[in-house]
């Protein structure tokens, strides 16, 4: 396991080392909580702990020889996915250990009268690939023939699962797994496939007539995906009549609850439980924030018959559920799709949308099919009257900035492209004629693929596709994961698990998405309050999930709380405010900077505070615009963020010569860097500069300069940063400098510690870029490639003499030079996955190593080398760096 890079978060390494059950909080900033843990590890414990070959400095980047062997070997083999080859899909913590859960109930199932469990895991923290690990799992590690029957109850959840395992390559698009209809998958199940995927539909039988047994087996495994009204009815009898052995273990985000507890009835106890409080609080999912929508199409809840939002769950109305629906709730409909009302909701949206703070992609829900096309066709209409009132107010304003505003506004509005997203059902170009509506249009669309073979559900998932905005009504509200989705707009009557299904659309974890926003039209809210109660509790309180005028207090709440810790260290906000100026005295921000990163603890809880600040204000927007807000202290504390992190320059603003910040640029070719707007803190401009160039720094004008300097804290901080830069880009290209970041640590930990004062530590810094810049030209020296060095490096061991370390390096030479002349015979496509090209791979390495390594590499030295070497290689490949076709 020796050399072995992993992506880990720091809760999965704490669950993999020391096999808690225990579910962990969340990630916390920084990198002390990991460095701290990494100094009180047990050396003699954990002998692979020098092993590291990944970027220290990275949080993401950590080690695999400070976990227990056995929970890593778990990890690796069942707990990592690649999705469609190209991206690395690992487990989290809630995964892990729930997974790992189900697999020792699976192991005990002879004593569970077919009742594995329920895995209760709120939406948006990924089910659907839980289920492909456990399968995997079970698959390789118990012996047996076994059949997972994958059953849901809506088409869109079964082709998003069954895609799942396609990507994932738990099966092959030539295996014939989705039987078409009834009897085929009756056929189905006599046989011993693999995995099944079907429609809880697909168990009906005629009627009078007693459901045939198919099947005795009792290693078939029967996994359920929320579906709620079919489980506990005549169809999920036929099942269960139909295969009287089989396990059922039932995956859902929302199980049925009350004082039956249907889920627990029919499926057993839990065997995982991770709510949407958990979730929130671990980061796997976003906050939700809860705006009600406009007060004069408000209709109270209280009003609505819960019966309603039960009927509406299922787009395809039985017969005797229309007839309900006509008779009791024909007055509830008719107010809920009034005309003059869906055109105050169309114009809300259309000013809503363009004017958000992250503009994630968007779904509009309406209570049937036809006000779904109504609404995209009231949308359309107002959002170009809209673009027209814009660019008439652009012609008129005298006021640059606005005209800037407004015109980036309309850029937006031109780009956004709308599709209705329904079920097809027979006659219906009939059906909406009579209607006043036209379907065919919309149906054209949702059934074509465009130039480069996606679909509509594709184009909508990719976050760069001009297509922004869906109207729906029971579709993709359930098993639809598009993580760019942050607004929905909700007009339908809802309660419940379907409620929490729905808004879990917006929760998804997302670059930039700090939040998702629910605008409800229905004063869904008090609905929403009981669903969270039984589906996100954490034992407290607090309900994961804010109006807007309690996320309003929270903004104000939480400036003051930041003005609070920031005068507690002598930092006070006031002074840079005034009446009738933004901020009138910048060089205060410099020497406010300077005070909150004299200390990392200091530094990183200031951060916390700001970027809640941030986020609050983003989640409001447009809302807020509205509001009576003061926005004169948030704009100073993104401001001082902004130049803590290095993205704002008072000394540039100042005039005042910023001599280090210039001795460091010179020696950047290559770093991703961000303009950002000094009043959100949001990125405006990101460009690609190339690697730190360590040999263009002058260290003695660095000495000279930081002794003149006033913000001494800010300077070490920017050396800092640039260290960290660079060690990250060294690393990258040589698996063996883990002892410098070892070294860099200890230099920070003493300073945290108190022992060295800003002057002695910044000479320290200064030393240690010294030493990074001479390891840097090192492969100037050995008379090697940076690639070669690399090689010579992993091949070392001890007690060389000269003669011996020149075959050394000849040998790393050659190797190099042989795999980069026989790449294209060896590393072809996938190589890295299958045994055999890994083989022939293998038997290279050999063939050079035994050509040119010295005698003194007896066999078993010879062949750790050989499995370093090869292992390092596979590395590579495997996250991408290189050794790929």
């Amino acid at each position: 396991m020796k050399d072995i890079p992993y992506l880990f978060h720091y809760n999965q390494i704490c669950v993999l080392s020391n096999g808690t059950e225990t579910k962990l909080g969340s990630f916390k900033a920084g990198y002390e909580h990991y460095f701290e843990w990494l100094k009180t590890a047990d050396e003699k414990e954990n002998p692979n702990r020098n092993a590291i070959r990944e970027n220290a400095i990275s949080l993401e980047y950590l080690i695999a020889g400070l976990l227990k062997k056995e929970s890593l070997v778990d990890y690796v083999e069942s707990f990592i996915l690649f999705d469609r080859q190209r991206t690395k899909l690992i487990a989290k913590n809630h995964q892990y250990l729930g997974v790992n859960n189900v697999f020792e109930t699976f192991k005990n199932r002879e004593n569970l009268n077919g009742k594995l469990g329920v895995f209760w895991h709120t939406q948006g923290s990924g089910k659907s690939y839980s289920m492909v690990m456990l399968a995997r799992k079970i698959k390789h590690k118990i012996s047996g023939n076994f059949t997972f029957l994958i059953v849901t109850d809506r088409d869109d959840l079964d082709k998003q699962i069954y895609k799942n395992f396609l990507r994932t390559e738990f099966i092959t698009k030539e295996e014939k797994v989705q039987p078409a209809n009834s009897m085929a998958l009756r056929e189905e199940l006599k046989t011993n496939k693999t995995i099944l995927f079907t429609l809880i539909h697909k168990f009906r039988y005629d009627k009078g007539k007693e459901y045939p047994i198919l099947s005795e087996r009792d290693d078939i495994i029967v996994i359920v995906d929320e579906a709620h009204r079919t489980q506990y009815k005549d169809l999920a009898e036929n099942m269960r009549k139909g295969l009287p052995k089989a396990q059922f273990l039932a995956f859902t985000g929302t199980p049925l609850l009350g004082a039956k507890r249907l889920t627990n009835s029919w499926f057993g106890d839990y065997v995982s439980e991770y709510n949407f409080a958990e979730s929130i609080k671990d980061s796997a999912t976003v906050p939700l924030y809860y705006v009600n929508g406009m007060k004069e199409v408000q209709l109270q809840n209280d009003y609505l018959d819960t019966d309603l939002a039960e009927i509406l769950e299922n787009e395809e109305l039985n017969e005797a559920e229309k007839q309900r629906l006509e008779n009791h709730y024909a007055r509830e409909m008719e107010i809920i799709k009034r005309d003059d009302r869906l055109d105050k909701i169309a114009r809300h949206i259309v000013y809503h949308f363009p004017r958000r703070g992250f503009l994630g992609k968007g779904m509009v829900i309406s209570v049937d099919k036809f006000t779904a096309v109504k609404m995209y066709d009231k949308v359309q209409h107002y959002w170009k009257e809209e673009i027209k009132n814009l660019n008439t107010q652009i012609a008129s304003l005298r006021d640059e900035e606005k005209r800037k505003e407004l015109k980036v506004i309309v850029d937006y509005m031109r780009k956004v492209e709308m599709a209705v997203i329904i079920s097809e059902e027979d006659k219906e170009e009939e059906k909406f004629y009579k209607a006043g509506l036209t379907v065919k249009y919309h149906r054209e669309r949702m059934n074509s693929v465009d130039e480069n073979g996606f679909d509509i559900e594709d184009n909508f998932k990719n976050p760069e596709h001009p297509l922004q905005l869906v109207f729906v009504c029971s579709m993709w509200l359930t098993g639809f994961d598009a993580p760019s989705v942050s607004t929905l707009y909700l007009d339908k009557p809802m309660k419940g698990h379907t409620l929490m299904q729905t808004i879990a659309r917006a929760n998804r974890v997302y670059p930039g998405k700090t939040s998702g926003i629910v605008i409800g039209y229905l004063d869904v809210f008090k609905s929403l309050k009981r669903a969270l109660l039984d589906y996100a509790s954490d034992d407290s309180d607090d309900v994961p999930v804010k109006e807007v005028d309690k996320l309003y207090a929270q903004l104000l709440e939480t400036i003051e709380n930041t003005k609070d810790f920031c005068l507690a260290h002598n930092v006070d906000l006031s002074r840079v405010l005034d009446e009738t100026e933004v901020f009138t005295n910048l060089s205060l921000f410099g020497e406010f900077a300077d005070i909150l990163v004299s200390q990392d603890e200091v530094r990183n809880e200031f951060r916390v505070y700001a970027n809640t600040v941030n986020n609050l204000y983003e989640a409001l927007r447009p809302d807020i615009f509205k509001m009576d807000f003061d926005a004169g202290y948030k704009e100073a504390i993104l401001y001082l963020k902004g130049i803590i992190d290095g993205k704002i320059r008072p000394e540039k603003l100042e005039s005042a010569k910023g001599k280090i910040n210039q001795l460091l640029d010179v020696s950047v070719i290559a770093e991703e860097t961000a303009q950002y707007d000094a009043n959100t803190g949001t990125a405006l401009v990101v460009t690609t500069t190339a690697p730190v160039d360590l040999s263009k720094l002058d260290m003695d004008e660095l000495r000279e300069h930081f002794r003149k300097v006033k913000y001494k804290n800010l300077e070490i901080s920017n050396l800092r940063e640039h260290i960290e830069k660079k060690l990250a880009q060294m690393m990258r290209k040589n698996v063996t400098r883990d002892k410098f970041s070892e070294r860099f640590r200890s230099i920070i930990d003493e300073y945290n510690a108190g022992g060295a004062q800003n002057d002695q530590f910044y000479l320290k810094l200064l030393k240690y870029m010294e030493e990074l810049k001479e390891e840097e030209a090192r492969h100037i020296k050995e008379e090697l490639t940076e690639s070669e060095l690399e090689i010579y490096d992993l091949l070392q061991k001890d007690k060389l003499t000269k003669d011996e370390l020149n075959r050394v390096k000849l040998a790393a030479r050659e190797l190099y030079k042989t795999l980069l002349e026989k790449k294209e015979e060896l590393f072809v496509v996938g190589w890295e996955k299958d045994d055999q090209p890994q083989e022939k791979v293998r038997k290279e390495i050999m063939t050079v190593l035994n050509n040119y390594l010295p005698e003194s590499y007896d066999r078993e030295v010879f062949s750790n080398k050989i499995n370093l070497i090869f292992t390092h290689i596979v590395d590579q490949a495997v996250m991408g760096f290189n050794w790929v076709a």
